[in-house]
């Protein structure tokens, strides 16, 4: 049996406050979420809003839909959250029998209006929008491809290859896609697919048909779903929930859907080679989805009597931090026999704002986010469960409080190992620099957080809960084997197509990109 790190009895929190924490840099940023839907007569506005609404959680930062009459695609999206974002007279607006949305997160390209996300792009025989989740490695080899590609006559004399104030992937996929001289939007898509590389699940349409694709490793979640009237695709099955269609399966890696009058086809672009992101089943996921077979729920569940199991406690009280830290606290407190309570409450409305915290509120720091009960844990010896520890601030000033409330101990049991690499394909991480697990031990990490004792579970036991073999997962920020080759640094990160100048770091990547500060992964032993 493995044993946590221990710490020596210490006295109780010294009353001050913290400013360590700023409530806005909470850590592993989500990735996007997607969702289409092909259903004549219903209400294809309203059903892709409630859709984006189950995916909120994977991306605040923006949302758009798009929607087909039939003659034309209308395309709205803003800044915020979706109900920000759209209201009844806005969707109301929004006629036709086919539509996508999308939830943005940045990951390549500014968190501007311009890189929102449906994006459109005029055709010889009409126009199309996509949608897109996950994060592609060869932007700047299909961005050069961009410029050399030809006028084309009757593209509305517009003679835009790449909107200048666009500088994501997602743009520059669209204007591949959607110069096709002399084929079809299926064709061109098969020609195209296999030359893209890194993570993708898109939904595109134009005005007629709703297509859907997966990159070859199956990086990011993508599934189908039917409505009596219909079709639907969405990053989650919670999304399929929510509007009620039912489920079908998952888009397999490689495959391209296509929906139009004549029903669902399907063709496979590339040979599928699972790479399942492993982080989805620790934090990224909604716990009622359903991943490979398998309820979110039910793994984070087993993630904790594991982690039970293997890292003990002699305490009072199990507590989660919620939300993503409850499922797997649940399972903690089955397997140890130790009492499962709520302890910190947390205020759901804290999201995404446009208002910045004061420095004064800023040094509340995690108490905008949660509140302890002083009632349920003053004199307890605490488990708190956790789903990840990145840069350590969040976990520094929760011991402080909960100390500050009257723990007697406070011993941390983390349902993730530690995070010490970037991801490449959609989830931006800290810097490497900045992981706290890249540069410090568990014993290192227990003392600078004050916890009484830590633990991690460990891959080995994390791949087991999910039930899904440890060679079709992507494991990349746990262990740095990165499933789809990374180009030389210079060629990745947040910021690649950005028209301004680029401060760089020691590595000489860009100091805010997204998985900025490792190029030594690129030549680790």
């Amino acid at each position: 049996m493995a044993h946590p790190t221990p710490r020596p009895a210490r006295k109780g929190g010294d009353g001050r406050l913290t400013a360590a924490l700023d409530p806005h840099d909470s850590g592993p940023q989500d990735a996007c979420g997607v969702f289409g839907v092909w259903a004549p007569g219903e209400d294809v506005a309203k059903l892709t809003y409630f859709g984006l609404y189950a995916l909120q959680h994977r991306g605040q930062e923006s949302a758009g839909i798009a929607v087909s009459n039939g003659r034309q695609i209308l395309v709205y999206k803003d800044m915020g959250l979706v109900s920000q974002v759209f209201d009844e007279t806005t969707l109301a607006s929004l006629k036709g029998h086919v539509a996508i949305g999308h939830a943005r997160y940045s990951t390549t390209g500014a968190s501007t209006w311009h890189n929102a996300q449906p994006t459109f792009h005029p055709t010889l025989d009409g126009s199309l929008a996509l949608a897109h989740n996950g994060n592609l490695i060869n932007t700047a080899e299909l961005a050069r491809r961009v410029e050399d590609l030809g006028e084309l006559e009757g593209e509305l004399d517009l003679h835009v290859k790449l909107p200048r104030e666009s500088t994501n992937d997602t743009s520059v996929v669209t204007s591949l896609l959607a110069h096709h001289p002399g084929q079809s939007v299926g064709e061109r898509a098969m020609e195209l697919l296999p030359q893209l590389r890194g993570a993708f699940s898109f939904v595109w349409m134009n005005e007629h048909t709703l297509y859907a694709a997966r990159d070859p490793q199956g990086i990011r979640p993508l599934v189908l779903g039917r409505l009596e009237r219909g079709w639907v695709v969405a990053s989650e099955t919670a999304a399929l929930d929510i509007v009620g269609a039912s489920f079908i399966r998952e888009v397999e890696p490689g495959e391209l859907v296509a929906v139009d009058e004549n029903g669902l086809r399907s063709r496979h672009f590339a040979e599928p080679a699972p790479k399942h992101c492993l982080f989805e089943f620790v934090y990224l996921a909604r716990p009622d989805t359903r991943m490979t077979g398998t309820r979110v729920h039910s793994v984070r569940v087993e993630i904790g009597r594991q982690l039970a199991r293997t890292f003990p406690a002699d305490a009072d009280l199990v507590i989660p931090v919620p939300e993503s830290g409850t499922p797997a606290a649940i399972g903690y407190a089955e397997a140890s026999g130790i009492p499962y309570g709520t302890g910190l409450v947390k205020n759901s409305y804290v999201g995404r704002t446009f208002i910045q915290p004061s420095q004064t509120i800023r040094q509340l720091g995690i108490r905008l986010k949660l509140n302890p009960l002083r009632d349920v844990i003053e004199g307890k010896r605490l488990v708190v469960v956790d789903d990840s520890i990145v840069r350590g601030n969040t976990q520094r000033s929760l011991v402080r409080m909960l100390r500050e409330a009257g723990a007697r101990e406070v011993h941390v049991r983390i349902s993730s190992p530690p995070v010490k690499w970037p991801c490449f394909y959609g989830i931006d991480f800290a810097t490497r620099a900045e992981l706290i697990a890249n540069g410090l031990s568990s014993d290192e990490i227990c003392r600078s957080i004050d916890a009484d004792s830590l633990a991690y579970i460990s891959l080995e036991d994390l791949v087991a809960a999910t039930t899904v073999p440890m060679d079709h997962l992507c494991r990349a920020c746990f262990d740095g084997v990165y499933p789809v080759e990374l180009p030389d640094p210079q060629h990745l990160g947040k910021g690649l197509l950005e028209t301004g100048p680029v401060h760089t770091d020691v590595d000489g990547l860009a100091v805010s990109l997204a998985g900025g500060g490792a190029v030594d992964a690129l030549n680790r032993p």
